[in-house]
């Protein structure tokens, strides 16, 4: 099957309610039974077809009431205002896993776990993202508010570093590990200090990751 040339590349901060390194990234049970996950976005270099993605950002919410691969998910997309109809259009495909090998990104696995599909917000996305250094953060005003910082020996309190390498990731081959704070409101609301986060680098297309 056919599918639209788009490819995204750029940093993503990825955060959910899951103790420091996410179950999820071993294939175990998420840590407190259920799994809610926040995550912000920004495309330096992309494309849909002939529509260009270059500097747009997003952010997605997202809950389900037991692990993932359990489904009964719902989603909310948050796209950056900036985007005109074309690039909106085409964004909200990437993220709903449209246009995709079945099973090679990590949108397209989530879509299919997902049964309720929120209405799209369109606002401003502020987002800031170092790797090297395990921080960041992204915020849309009145509905998200994360951020991203080193774990923290709890007896020291010096800084933790862990990386994560999955050859055959759907998502990253390569992450930071770190800590994350988060409040949302809304259609999904999710309020937590000190639980996992990853700061990676996206580079994908429709048949998965390009390396």
């Amino acid at each position: 099957m056919a599918f639209v040339d788009w490819m995204i590349k750029g940093p993503e901060l990825a955060t959910c309610n899951c103790d420091w390194g996410c179950p999820c990234q071993f294939n175990a049970l998420p840590t407190r039974g259920d799994c809610r996950a926040v995550l912000g976005l920004r495309i330096d270099e992309g494309h849909f077809g002939d529509v260009r993605l270059d500097g747009l950002k997003a952010a997605a919410m997202l809950a389900w009431p037991r692990a993932i691969h359990e489904g009964h998910g719902q989603a909310l997309a948050i796209i950056d205002e900036r985007a005109n109809e074309q690039q909106r259009e085409a964004l909200l495909k990437i993220l709903s896993g449209q246009e995709t090998e079945p099973f090679a990104t990590i949108f397209n696995v989530v879509a299919a776990t997902i049964d309720t599909f929120h209405e799209p917000i369109f606002k401003p996305i502020e987002f800031e993202f170092d790797q090297e250094k395990r921080t960041g953060r992204f915020s849309v005003a009145g509905v998200v508010n994360v951020s991203a910082e080193p774990i923290r020996n709890p007896v020291t309190g010096e800084e933790h570093r862990a990386k994560v390498v999955l050859p055959h990731g759907f998502e990253y081959t390569e992450a930071e590990y770190a800590s994350s704070n988060a409040k949302t409101s809304g259609m999904i609301e999710n309020d937590w200090a000190g639980r996992h986060a990853h700061l990676c680098m996206l580079h994908m297309g429709p048949n998965g990751l390009i390396h």
